[in-house]
């Protein structure tokens, strides 16, 4: 690698395990926290959701807006205003009543996204930009620090609480954030791009990108649910502590830290395996939330051993369906007539996040909801569903045409990837064609 490559993985993998880190260190403690104050379970999923919708809606402004801004102002702001809110989220225990208290910890967090989603959003594009003939590889290498926020975070967060209670997590985590704003700033190089006239609305509206992005939803829901009901339910019903649900997380984040740089590899040297692994990752993670209360209609006894088991599952499923999906969206976007750019790159970018805050948004509200109204078991079961729902459609749409004739497809209507979405129907030869080259997923 040339010294900007260097310089450049040095600095995602430094702005990976900060966000990763800041973002699971709530999971272990902070909801029984909340609950102490009166806090409804409802209520703690709003407040885990309310940072993927701000995510969300920061991450389609700053990918549109990537290039005007400048990546590396983007990135740096995004992890001063994460480092700071992050130290202002340990204050909040002060705050007695519950209305302020639920006041504030809306507010900050809701900040604390927009941080986080300049960060990740520029991350993303300055990766692909940067190494545009390795991009699976490069994230997932990148995805052990990230791995390694998420598993250092909630037993680091767990005992820190235990130990000293709930202000010092937070004051710890923050400053060492705030260190990682100079360092980025010195070594990240300056990155020059010309702006772009798409947009993200001719970006989403392509079917397979639509498919794809349901799949990351699907992922991201899981977690989000994770993170907002896990810890509840691991201390009711294996009378467990902080400490130990911050390691009980360990099992999600552990096999995707160690798998994702071998997936990487696979998926940029076998493009063609690309749609296995996103269908064996979308069928664990289903059976990996099925299995994980377990649901009540297979009354299979609950055991800690069980849930341990599925929550690896889970893990290790993540890395499989997650990283080859964001090169795919960049090939999309490519055969479908967009600019190859840090600009088209900042739209992807922005779209990846955003569907992953969507997801992140409806699994610990929806989650939070179930799990309130019904039980743990049938939140999970229900989220296991959706995966299912997911891997069907992705199989109908890119691997189920593999099989079929030339005369199948027409009479099925499935088009395939470089039919003509508009204008006349494809002849034999050009459906031939497109069979034999049918190389991306």
């Amino acid at each position: 690698m040339s010294r900007h490559q260097v310089l450049t993985l040095i600095s995602m993998a430094s702005v990976n395990f900060c966000s990763m880190i800041c973002y699971s260190i709530l999971g272990p403690f902070f909801p029984n926290e909340a609950e102490k104050k009166g806090v409804s379970q409802t209520v703690i999923g709003l407040i885990f959701g309310c940072y993927a919708l701000c995510n969300l809606v920061a991450s389609l402004i700053l990918g549109k807006y990537i290039v005007q801004i400048g990546p590396k102002f983007m990135l740096t702001s995004g992890l001063f205003v994460s480092s700071v809110c992050t130290i202002l989220f340990g204050l909040l225990d002060r705050c007695h009543r519950t209305t302020p208290f639920i006041i504030m910890c809306f507010l900050i967090r809701s900040i604390d996204a927009i941080g986080f989603s300049a960060a990740m959003t520029s991350s993303f594009a300055v990766i692909a930009k940067v190494f545009p003939s390795n991009i699976a590889t490069v994230m997932g290498s990148l995805e052990v620090f990230t791995g390694l926020g998420l598993i250092m975070g909630p037993p680091m967060g767990g005992l820190l609480y235990q130990s000293f209670g709930y202000e010092v997590p937070f004051m710890a985590l923050g400053c060492f954030v705030l260190l990682m704003v100079p360092f980025n700033m010195c070594i990240l190089p300056h990155l020059e791009a010309t702006p772009a006239n798409d947009s993200f609305v001719r970006l989403f509206i392509h079917p397979k990108v639509l498919l794809l992005c349901f799949v990351i939803f699907t992922l991201s829901s899981g977690l989000g649910f994770i993170d907002a009901t896990l810890a509840i339910f691991a201390v009711a019903k294996f009378n467990l502590s902080a400490g130990y649900v911050g390691l009980l997380l360990l099992g999600v984040s552990l096999p995707y830290c160690l798998s994702s740089p071998l997936l990487g590899v696979v998926s940029d040297k076998f493009p063609s395996v690309r749609k296995w692994l996103v269908v064996l990752g979308g069928l664990g993670t289903a059976v990996g939330f099925c299995l994980l209360g377990p649901t009540p209609i297979l009354h299979i006894p609950r055991q800690l051993w069980l849930f341990v088991f599925m929550l690896t599952i889970i893990g290790f499923s993540l890395g499989l369906t997650g990283i080859p999906i964001f090169p795919e969206i960049i090939n999309c976007a490519y055969e479908n007539g967009f600019e190859e750019g840090l600009s088209t790159l900042g739209l992807v970018s922005g779209l990846f996040g955003a569907v992953w805050s969507t997801g992140t948004f409806f699994g610990p509200t929806f989650g939070g909801f179930v799990t309130q109204r019904l039980s743990f078991e049938w939140a999970s079961s229900i989220e296991g569903g959706i995966g299912f729902v997911a891997v069907i459609c992705f199989y109908y749409v890119f691997i189920y045409p593999s099989y079929l004739t030339p005369r199948a497809l027409r009479v099925t209507g499935i088009t395939c990837e470089r039919d003509p979405l508009l204008g006349h129907a494809p002849k034999d030869s050009d459906t031939v064609t497109t069979m034999n080259g049918y190389h991306h997923f």
